[in-house]
């Protein structure tokens, strides 16, 4: 079970993310209203986006330590973040696997363009998990579903927490969408940490803005 450890700090302008959680196994939401820094943090776990200083580490392998001088490429720890559809292969029993898993099988011969975007977004988990990472990012995976597909790819997505074994941090700010996936909660507010642990999070904080 990989266990991520991050501490961090970036600035951008007037905004200063500073961020500091761990977390092992399963799904891992950032949850936060627009602008708290979700999508920041995870570009800085998946390599995309060097902090200013701190350290981030997954399981004993250090991605990035600003004291130690480290910048290890996310794509050699294995970090893979889902956000397009490329083609997949199908020469493995471990591609079997995967298909079967998503149940994308039939769509391995369509064009891209004739697929829907529920089937697309399946395609490019596909993809990642034949990457075998350590950790997989999903950056508001859904956010371009509309609410039908969003309903149709939410079981396969419980599939890969539950089957996949690939812990997963999982960007989004819509709460209900994160009761269905999430097993820990990481709450942003500002750039920084305001609460991180179970589901109780969420609860309380979706309490907190219908307040």
């Amino acid at each position: 079970m990989s266990m991520l450890a991050v501490e961090v700090e970036k600035r951008l302008g007037d905004f200063l993310l500073a961020a500091r959680f761990e977390t092992a196994g399963g799904v891992t939401a950032l949850f936060g209203a627009s602008g708290a820094g979700k999508t920041t943090l995870v570009n800085m776990i998946a390599g995309l986006l060097a902090p200013d200083r701190g350290r981030i580490r997954l399981d004993d392998t250090v991605l990035f330590d600003s004291a130690a001088r480290i910048d290890v490429p996310a794509h050699a720890a294995t970090v893979v973040e889902v956000r397009r559809m490329r083609g997949l292969a199908r020469d493995s029993a471990e591609t079997a696997r995967i298909v079967n898993l998503l149940d994308i099988g039939h769509l391995l011969d369509r064009r891209p363009g004739k697929l829907s975007g529920g089937e697309r977004q399946r395609v490019a988990f596909g993809r990642a998990l034949l990457m075998r990472p350590q950790l997989l990012l999903l950056d508001e995976p859904l956010a371009s579903l509309d609410a039908a597909r969003k309903r149709e790819i939410l079981p396969y997505l419980q599939k890969l927490r539950d089957e996949a074994h690939v812990p997963m941090v999982y960007v989004s700010h819509h709460a209900g969408e994160l009761k269905r996936i999430a097993t820990s909660v990481v709450l942003l507010e500002g750039g920084r940490v305001a609460a991180a642990g179970g589901l109780d999070v969420l609860d309380a904080a979706t309490a907190e803005l219908m307040a």
